[in-house]
């Protein structure tokens, strides 16, 4: 109990700004399906911190904590001016259609997002903390969808008065934001 406990509490509160919750708030304005959305949310959240927990500490020791802060660093700066633009590429065909194509691009998005992501990595933790692996999936899990799931409904209610470009210059600022602090070594 102490491990799920721990790793819903830890994950929760490590979410809250983070990258993946600003996807959250995007895919609700862009899709306005938040049923499949937390879907995709909990079963990519589950797939990539089931790998975290079994491939993290590996990919730890391959890279320095130092080179990784500068890795995410340019990464939030990329995604600060990915942002700035609007979809330009059309989504593969039956994508964009009904609450399964929503459900394939969110697991897809989010578990990308998640790669490397500070809530990964607690998760890697966890894990090497506690013995049991499946438990601390879980609780991360259950942690990630505490922070996210409520994000995905009020972004749904503030789509419909937030045009989506205002809602790209928001992420970008707040993904630079990140990617600033990230760099300076604040977080």
């Amino acid at each position: 109990m102490e491990a799920f406990a721990a790793s819903v509490l830890l994950v929760a509160v490590a979410e809250i700004g983070d990258k993946t919750q600003l996807l959250s708030l995007y895919l609700a304005a862009r899709y306005r399906s938040p049923g499949a959305i937390v879907a995709g949310i909990a079963v990519s959240t589950l797939a990539n911190h089931a790998l975290a927990g079994a491939l993290g500490a590996w990919v730890a020791t391959l890279v320095s904590p130092d080179m990784l802060r500068w890795i995410l660093g340019i990464a939030f700066l990329g995604c600060a001016v990915w942002a700035l633009f609007a979809d330009t590429l059309s989504a593969p065909t039956g994508l964009e259609r009904g609450r399964l194509g929503v459900f394939l691009i969110t697991v897809v998005a989010f578990f990308v997002a998640e790669m490397g992501d500070k809530t990964q990595l607690a998760t890697v933790a966890l894990a090497a903390k506690y013995s049991t692996v499946v438990v601390v999936v879980l609780g991360s899990t259950v942690g990630m969808m505490v922070a996210n799931a409520p994000v995905v409904y009020a972004g749904e209610r503030l789509a419909k008065r937030l045009p989506l470009a205002w809602a790209r210059r928001l992420a970008a600022l707040l993904f630079a934001l990140t990617g600033v602090a990230t760099l300076a070594g604040w977080i």
